[in-house]
């Protein structure tokens, strides 16, 4: 095998993670991420802005931000309560 081949091994059905039930990703860290950059963005329209074009830009990504967590979580409601 070259220097510059990987080789490739296939994960074994059993993950280590599997023992305790974890296979996704951290989506509430992400959620608080995202909270997180949105206060960011909102606080980089303090400043000595002489136009306001820059600001348009930081509030249409917060909305962006906004749009998707908000939209995520009436999604994501009452997908963990069991149905009757």
């Amino acid at each position: 095998m070259a220097s510059t081949e990987v080789e490739y091994k296939p994960e074994p059905a059993e993950a280590p993670s599997s023992r305790f039930g974890w296979h996704g990703e951290g989506i509430r860290t992400f959620k608080i991420a995202a909270w997180v950059s949105v206060v960011a963005l909102l606080g980089m329209i303090i400043g000595n802005h002489e136009g306001h074009v820059e600001d348009f830009y930081l509030l249409g990504f917060v909305a962006v931000i906004v749009f998707i967590l908000v939209r995520g979580e009436i999604l994501s409601r009452g997908k963990w309560k069991k149905k009757k």
